[in-house]
């Protein structure tokens, strides 16, 4: 079975989504409010806990479970497809986009090799199963100290796109 489709239940799971070639197609936040959005409905509509998350540049991370009887594989494919072409719709027609000649050459050079018009995401979802308390914390930490790691910010609760800033707007499960 191919990553692509392995299908993982039954536990927490400290998740990474790549986009293809580690391009920054989130340094513009009207992309990044569209994952958002699509996580907030995720979370709504699709059965989906969120513990923790932070949207980098080019990858987004998540602590993460679904409820009972759903697989998380199954609703994080949802989510990837539905931003994608979201995002690439954005892209297209965003009055400021600079890049937009250049991006949307890029999504659709990922996209040939597999058939598709265009590729956002990067096959898979390197699923590590959180398995103690402890690992759980761990991996939040990490979560939110990236933005702080890249440079992006000096402190985890000034990033507006993790669940370390306050009022994130991401109703977030707390670990049990």
């Amino acid at each position: 079975m191919s990553e692509k489709y392995k299908t993982y239940e039954g536990g927490l799971f400290f998740v990474t989504l790549t986009v293809v070639g580690w391009i920054d197609v989130f340094t513009r936040p009207d992309y990044a409010e569209v994952f958002l959005e699509n996580l907030r409905y995720c979370i709504r509509r699709k059965g989906l806990r969120v513990y923790a998350f932070c949207i980098m540049p080019s990858h987004i991370h998540l602590i993460a479970d679904v409820d009972d009887g759903l697989l998380l594989a199954h609703v994080l494919r949802d989510l990837k497809s539905f931003t994608a072409k979201r995002i690439y719709e954005l892209i297209e027609t965003h009055p400021q986009e600079s890049r937009r000649d250049w991006l949307l050459r890029l999504l659709q050079f990922y996209g040939r090799p597999h058939g598709q018009v265009f590729k956002l995401w990067q096959e898979g979802n390197h699923p590590i199963d959180l398995k103690s308390t402890a690992w759980m914390r761990e991996k939040q930490d990490y979560i939110h100290q990236n933005p702080v790691q890249s440079r992006l910010v000096d402190e985890a609760q000034h990033y507006p796109f993790s669940s370390a800033f306050p009022g994130c707007g991401v109703p977030l499960s707390e670990f049990l």
